[in-house]
């Protein structure tokens, strides 16, 4: 999983092309830190499942 592809799946869940997306364990590190330098950061929900696995979601109105 390369940066792109993550800014693509990012892109993707703002748009609404996409209504959730979930992390691996495994990649979850390399997914977080593209994330957390976007300006719309606030904006994503990840909700932590079994075995490691994250659901991100986009929301419109950002998290404070």
């Amino acid at each position: 999983m390369d940066n792109n592809f993550v800014n693509e799946i990012l892109d993707k869940l703002k748009s609404g092309e996409l209504h959730e997306y979930t992390v691996t364990k495994e990649t979850f590190y390399q997914f977080r830190e593209v994330l957390v330098k976007r300006p719309d950061f606030k904006h994503f929900r990840g909700i932590a499942g079994r075995g490691g696995q994250v659901v991100y979601t986009y929301m419109e109105v950002a998290r404070s």
